[in-house]
């Protein structure tokens, strides 16, 4: 559910020391190092909805050619812009997410062009392309004759919705997306006394859908070049925003699938079953924010001494000895009691006590707390700790005599780099360049597998075949990583220890089962059977489980045993706990010397922050997502209603494991990776740093309203029925008369407040009146549907009661798979939303099994795998080793 960075050892003790971790080269590459995907191609013909996922294929090494119009990319003229002039070559979002691109044009319009980049395409290796068909009409090739033409190129689709079915047709814009897919119902402020929501739902800031869709067509594509090394073959994936973004939330799903609970969003904190009072934010006396997040019994016995060191104890007393200190809630999946919510208020009278600079967030990080400033995006990019990680990298742009502060990694390794690149190019810049080079698209292929591939569920074979996870990740931040890793066909062995298992108690299986749930009209009570857990079903279905032990000696010799036949050893723990218990990069490359050792943490392992602490919430408030969120200042930030970077984490761990074992088929070289899912949120929020140090703006909160008056209207108006929200955006004039027009309001288009986009962003306060004055008598679908056959981007802000029970464009994708589990029953689980042609994923992966219960796979383990005897086995239980 969260990424909980602190030692898997022991509780924390009250004035736990945060020690500053030293350079480690086992994870630092030099500066001219290859990136994992250096020495491939990639052709892109993308708008925003893909052009993310291109500045990942940058960032990770390939050689991307943006082929661009003669007029150049429409997103040449997305604001704002370097020194706020309006010039195609200073649009900083096409800076911020063209960055380490070539540019070459070609006007598909001519035999000329076309020729151009047919010629291209014969020399590449992936195909990114976000025309939606457009491409290949210009080129007269279907899909299946593309593909025909050029046997391995990987064609990387991104589509707003799909290829096909009811919605298929439908606009789409950020706003949209993240309205239908369920985002926005997640993310807003407190109801009001009456549990009435008196302020609209608010869609996190900026980008967001098509850094989720983008992050996901990318693990896709790693796939697909994984498997390319075996078959010498591409093939087509193909992934719709809509989907990817409505599997991109987090409790709320499973909490419908498995009870038909319902959730609340609620001011920067998680969204829950039940409305809760007292945020986890704190206010400082000038100000600013801090997230002071977590009070049970373990925090707490870390927060009442520290509080008594400032006499601000109030009347807080630690918590008994017989306290349950192994206890970890998962957000959202828990009422908050009223002793908690006094525990929060005694937290926010002494933040009040402070400035922001002065309150002592890291003397409260040493006693063992999760506390962190909720910063503003600029602010990381003057932190020793990322710079030193290279996280932010000042880039040159010569013609401006200039350089620019961008985020540019998502983690450090030992043999690759993230590439920082040029700054991004300008129209046309390397059309020659890239004319006249001739390159031969011939993929390596290995030697021809001996074994029969392994099919899926699908009858298909699996794009990954042979790998074997050893899998120390927990919580969604890392074994949402390896879940993917699982559903491409890794086999997946999962560890965990009764004395600190994962988190199973979330969105728990009803006391009746699928029975009970396919009758109910309400709520279901769950079950508290920990291997029963619908949340953790979803984020570790397709895994083997093994209970080990690796305090134990021979606890330790298992571990290493199966990491001399694994591919990948995969962890989620505080810096420095697996080195502690022996089991550190250097012993694996010991035992297994190309093993790729993939690790996360919040803050990393290498840098000046060492082992803070952070859980999703923490991450987020340190990257500045959450304090991009919300109405204007002095409006508090509604930030997220749940642990997106964990999500985003989990989208980056399963890129790297996946990165490193192509770089390790081309190169058979293993890697220490060290990510960060703090560098995950930073790495997002790239527009804004750039913003700042181009002009000099410091990032503003602006509500649904487009950060740069990109559009207008823009935001999410009242329909029909109780909290029944519909997103809209304009970002034209002939949207806006359409939207007029299908509203029966053709006056709108007289009334010189609303002539032009310039009018309109003026007079937004009148022009948000009069277009929810009409929505507000409107059903929410009806208004959709009426604005969309209009050609107007608009979606209902989906909750997961509609996206499970009736959204028509997600059954036709097939979001949610069936997956039988052992003790929990057969249960919808979400798909990978990118769909592979030929080696399709499958959520249950190799076993079609769904999250394993604790210690599940322990014979198959110890004896298929290792070779123990039952009686073996059986001395091992009883020794404590399982």
């Amino acid at each position: 559910m969260w990424l909980l960075n602190i030692n898997a050892e022991t509780v924390q003790t009250p004035f736990m020391t945060a020690a500053r971790v030293e350079p480690r080269s086992t994870a630092l590459a030099s500066d001219t190092a290859p990136g994992m995907l250096s020495g491939l191609r990639v052709i892109e013909v993308a708008d925003e909805t893909a052009e993310y996922c291109g500045l990942l294929l940058a960032g990770l090494g390939a050689e991307v050619i943006k082929i661009e119009s003669a007029d150049g990319s429409p997103t040449r003229r997305i604001a704002p812009f370097c020194s706020e002039e309006p010039d195609p070559e200073k649009s900083l979002y096409f800076w911020a997410y063209n960055r380490g691109k070539k540019s070459a044009v070609a006007d598909l319009d001519t035999a000329g062009g076309r020729e151009m980049l047919v010629q291209l395409l014969g020399t590449a290796d992936i195909l990114l392309d976000a025309s939606c068909g457009m491409l290949n009409e210009q080129l007269g090739l279907t899909r299946e004759a593309l593909a025909a033409r050029y046997p391995s190129l990987v064609i990387a689709r991104m589509t707003p919705f799909g290829d096909d079915g009811p919605w298929s047709t439908f606009k789409g814009s950020d706003l949209v997306h993240l309205a239908l897919g369920g985002v926005m119902m997640n993310c807003g402020y407190d109801p009001d006394p009456s549990e009435q929501y008196d302020l609209p739902p608010i869609a996190p800031q900026i980008w967001h859908a098509y850094h989720i869709a983008g992050e996901q067509l990318m693990i896709g594509i790693l796939a697909a070049l994984i498997e390319r090394t075996t078959s010498g073959l591409g093939q087509d994936i193909s992934c719709a925003i809509h989907e990817a973004v409505a599997k991109s939330t987090e409790i709320d799903l499973m909490s419908w699938v498995m009870r038909r609970a319902p959730l609340h969003r609620l001011t920067c904190r998680h969204a829950m079953e039940a409305v809760s009072r007292v945020p986890n934010i704190s206010h400082t006396k000038d100000g600013r924010w801090y997230m002071t997040w977590g009070v049970g019994a373990r925090d707490k016995a870390n927060l009442v001494p520290f509080l008594e060191r400032f006499d601000m104890a109030a009347d807080l007393e630690a918590p008994t000895a017989d306290a349950d200190f192994n206890a970890r809630s998962v957000p959202g999946s828990s009422k908050m009691d009223d002793a908690t919510s006094h525990t929060l208020e005694v937290v926010q009278r002494f933040v009040r006590a402070h400035t922001y600079d002065a309150t002592p967030w890291q003397e409260a990080q040493a006693a063992g707390l999760l506390w962190a400033p909720v910063r503003k995006p600029h602010e990381n990019a003057q932190d020793e700790h990322w710079l030193k990680r290279g996280a932010i990298t000042k880039v040159d742009h010569p013609e401006l005599g200039r350089s620019f502060h961008y985020a540019t990694s998502k983690w450090l390794s030992s043999e690759t780099r993230w590439q920082a690149g040029k700054r991004a190019p300008l129209r046309g810049e390397h059309t020659d360049e890239v004319s006249n080079t001739s390159r031969q698209a011939s993929p390596k292929v290995a030697a021809e597998a001996t074994l029969k591939p392994a099919l899926s569920a699908r009858n298909r074979p699996f794009p990954l075949q042979n790998v074997r996870i050893f899998d120390f990740s927990w919580f969604l931040a890392s074994a949402g990583g390896t879940r993917f890793a699982a559903a491409l066909g890794a086999e997946c062995i999962k560890v965990e220890w009764k004395e600190n298992p994962d988190t199973r108690l979330a969105a728990m299986a009803p006391v009746g089962g699928r029975t009970a749930r396919e009758a109910a009209t309400g709520p279901l009570p769950g079950v508290s059977d920990p291997d029963m857990g619908g949340q953790f079903n979803n984020k570790n279905t397709g895994k083997r489980g093994l209970s080990l032990n690796i305090r134990h000696p021979k606890g330790i010799d298992i571990a290493k045993r199966l990491i001399a036949i694994s591919d990948v050893v995969a962890e989620g723990f505080s810096p420095g706990v697996l080195d502690r218990l022996g089991l550190g990069y250097d012993v694996l490359r010991s035992i297994r010397p190309d093993i790729i050792y993939v690790q996360q943490s919040g803050m990393g392992s290498y840098g000046t922050y060492g082992r803070l602490r952070t859980v999703g919430p923490i991450a987020a408030s340190f990257a500045g997502m959450n304090e991009m969120s919300g109405l204007a200042e002095p409006a508090m930030p509604a930030g997220w209603g749940y642990s997106y970077l964990d999500w985003m984490g989990a989208y980056g761990f399963a890129q790297s494991l996946l990165g490193a074992l192509y770089y390790r088929s081309v190169t058979g070289k293993g890697q220490h990776i060290d990510a960060s899912q703090c560098e995950a949120g930073i790495f997002l929020a790239s527009q804004a740093i750039l913003d700042w140090s181009a002009n000099g703006r410091v990032w503003q909160r602006t509500g649904n309203r487009s950060p740069y008056g990109n559009a207008a209207p823009h935001g999410a108006y009242r329909c029909q029925g109780a909290d029944r929200w519909i997103a809209i955006s304009c970002c034209d004039q002939r949207s806006w008369a359409a939207l007029a027009h299908a509203a029966g309001h053709p006056e709108w288009l007289t009334d010189p407040r609303f002539a032009n986009i310039a009018a309109r962003l003026v007079n937004q306060d009148a022009l948000d009146k009069v277009v929810g004055t009409w929505t507000e008598g409107v059903e929410a679908y009806d208004c959709m549907s009426r604005l969309q056959a209009a050609g107007v981007a608009a979606g209902v802000c989906q909750t997961a009661e509609d996206r499970c029970d009736h959204d028509p464009q997600l059954r036709r994708l097939e979001w949610l798979t069936e997956v039988p589990g052992t003790r929990i029953g057969t249960w919808p689980v979400a798909e990978v939303p990118f769909k592979l042609g030929r080696t399709p994923a499958h959520a249950g992966g190799l076993i079609n099994r769904g999250a394993p219960c604790y210690g599940e796979d322990n014979e198959y383990v110890l004896g298929e795998l290792l070779g123990h005897s039952t009686a073996q086995i059986r001395s091992f239980k009883h020794e404590g080793v399982i």
